[in-house]
């Protein structure tokens, strides 16, 4: 039996003019839909080997290059299939032997499951850290590969991306970067591979994926393919290359997919690049942050204020304030997905700080928790 919803209306003044918050897929700007009825909607329906459409892709991957001051010798890489299927294709291609995982939630654990599941691999060394927490890499003897998380999506919670003192030489570090690309600063020559997913920073659709790599991890990749270890052709990250470098990609893309990311990478261009998105990105968590911790009612749920994500908020609520109660009466209300990531289990909301969510929209929204929380009592 679905739970009741209270039948409380949020007062037009306190609503958010977009009411959009979900951590993924995320909040698309009106004016990216839009162009899409326009010259940009042309390549619609056409082939993903013509012109037309080689020239978004090659738009889309000279602009990430120059969005994110790729070192000389770093490339671009596209292809279907988003972070999940990445995580398949790097357990192939890149993993020579071991690699390290750093497991704070549910994404960082899926790509170390993946590769304990590999039987031409060793298992993989896992550091756990608590929910709301993250660890710290390990350098140790014979890790070839090392995986971080930048932002964990499930927990809100955010790390800094270093590489580690003592590696062994040529090991390569991998960043899931899935819901911080673009949203927060990152510094490239402390990555091999720096991988994402667009229905998030770049207020796109899902269904691809994007990695920045390092000549390091270029060489990887040949070395793998040259040492004949089977891959299948949709997840081997060779074949990626060569069809990226050729502004395609190997299987037919989602063609609203790379006109939405394309759309949203030229407007964050045009309005000051990465630092000035991450600045917005700062901006909401700051809102959203300082509203929590001054409630009587909600707290952040990352601990460390230098933990806590500036793309994805998550708030703990009082036991006598039911958080999936305020969700509902928000979505009742045309203020959408802040429910929390569903297998953490907590009594909380996740909000969405992304470039394309408005900092004024998510002072607005801490208004109507308020005005929700207040009417339930």
């Amino acid at each position: 039996m679905a739970d009741s919803t209270p039948d409380i209306r949020i007062p037009a003044q306190l609503l958010p003019a977009d009411g959009r918050f979900g951590s993924g897929p995320s909040k698309v700007r009106p004016a990216a839909l839009e162009s899409l009825s326009g010259p940009a909607g042309k390549v619609i329906g056409t082939s993903h080997r013509q012109k037309p459409v080689r020239d978004v892709v090659g738009r889309l991957r000279s602009g990430l290059a120059e969005m994110f001051e790729l070192p000389d010798g770093y490339e671009v890489v596209l292809g279907n299939g988003g972070t999940t299927a990445f995580w398949d294709a790097a357990t192939y291609c890149l993993v020579d032997r071991q690699s390290q995982h750093l497991r704070f939630g549910e994404f960082s654990a899926k790509f170390a499951a993946a590769v304990e599941a590999a039987p031409w691999l060793e298992s993989p060394d896992c550091i756990d850290s608590p929910t709301g927490t993250h660890p710290e890499v390990e350098a140790r003897a014979g890790i070839d590969l090392y995986a971080i998380t930048q932002n964990e999506t499930s927990t809100g919670v955010m790390m800094d991306v270093r590489r580690p003192r003592g590696a062994d030489q040529g090991a390569l570090v991998a960043v899931d970067a899935t819901s911080a690309a673009g949203g927060l600063r990152v510094d490239p020559s402390q990555f091999d591979v720096y991988y994402f997913a667009p229905q998030k920073s770049l207020a796109s659709d899902g269904g691809l994926w994007l990695a920045f790599m390092s000549p390091a991890a270029l060489t990887r990749l040949e070395r793998t393919r040259a040492s004949g270890r089977f891959v299948p052709a949709f997840l081997d990250l060779s074949l990626a290359v060569d069809n990226s470098r050729m502004d395609q990609t190997y299987n037919t893309p989602a063609l609203v997919t790379l006109l939405l990311a394309l759309d949203q990478l030229e407007w964050a261009t045009a309005n000051g690049g990465l630092e000035q998105m991450c600045r917005r990105c700062d901006r909401s968590a700051e809102v959203l942050y300082g509203w929590a911790e001054s409630s009587n009612f909600a707290a952040p749920f990352v601990a460390k204020p230098d933990e806590r994500s500036h793309t994805v908020g998550t708030i703990d609520f009082s036991d006598d304030v039911d958080a999936a109660t305020v969700a509902r009466v928000l979505r009742a209300n045309g203020v959408v997905d802040t429910e929390p990531y569903r297998r953490l289990g907590r009594n909380q909301l996740r909000i969405a700080m992304y470039p394309a969510v408005d900092p004024e929209d998510v002072e607005a929204l801490t208004a109507c928790i308020d005005h929700v929380v207040h009417a339930l009592a």
